[in-house]
């Protein structure tokens, strides 16, 4: 909720670390949470996957759905909204092996936005038992050992004209908070972007033939509700 807080009162016992868990997440989470030590709570989350303190959250992705909200832009967006939300963002990915679909060079760059442009802790992990234990590790700290009160808020800024442009703007593919200023800054609005040619979007510094082919498909392709699924 915009401009407000909303409250997720938890019953905590002084010895267990509480972890909130979205209710869309997988239900052997509980098990191995409790198993850990923790005591589980489960709700419906507005962002994040797992809370581990009044100012801490986490964010849990499996490599390929990692991976392809590098491509649709999807990452940046919700890193903003985390961002907004909790002064701590912690962004797991979890697996080993699978087929990438990105380029290693991408894929760093994505490590660094996440790092430097957003401020958030990366981890990797094998598996959802090993992120269940590293998402008690987190709570264990933040509850036990530094006494961060466990009555749960999310306080969402009120976004500026600007920042809702910029938002609007990192929703388009392989596009985070830095190349998404520079084109509202080289363009003017939003509306310019969507016009622009191919030939005048590489005009813009850091975007690179590739980023600008895929980015104009995306704006001027016909919309196919058969690839929709």
């Amino acid at each position: 909720m915009e401009g407000q807080q909303q409250f997720l009162d938890v019953e905590t016992k002084s010895d267990h670390a509480t972890i909130v868990v979205d209710h869309r997440e997988d239900p052997r989470f509980d098990r191995w949470l409790v198993q850990c030590g923790a005591q589980v709570q489960r709700r419906q989350l507005e962002v994040g996957d797992f809370i581990c303190s009044a100012r801490c959250i986490v964010e849990r992705k499996t490599r390929e759905d990692f991976e392809s909200s590098i491509i649709d832009g999807r990452l940046f967006t919700q890193l903003q909204n985390l961002q907004a939300n909790y002064p701590r963002v912690i962004i797991i990915v979890e697996g080993e092996t699978h087929e990438p679909r990105l380029q290693k060079e991408s894929l760093l760059g994505a490590y660094a936005s996440i790092i430097t442009d957003f401020g958030a802790a990366l981890f990797f992990t094998r598996n959802m038992e090993k992120t269940a234990e590293l998402v008690y590790a987190i709570a264990k700290h933040e509850q036990l050992a530094k006494k961060q009160p466990m009555r749960i808020y999310a306080k969402r800024k009120t976004l500026t004209l600007a920042q809702t442009q910029r938002a609007v703007i990192e929703t388009l593919p392989m596009v985070g908070p830095k190349l998404a200023k520079a084109l509202l800054e080289y363009f003017g609005n939003i509306e310019n972007i969507m016009q622009a040619s191919e030939r005048d979007l590489l005009e813009v510094e850091g975007m690179g033939k590739k980023r600008t082919k895929v980015i104009h498909n995306v704006l001027s392709k016909q919309y196919r509700s058969e690839e929709d699924g």
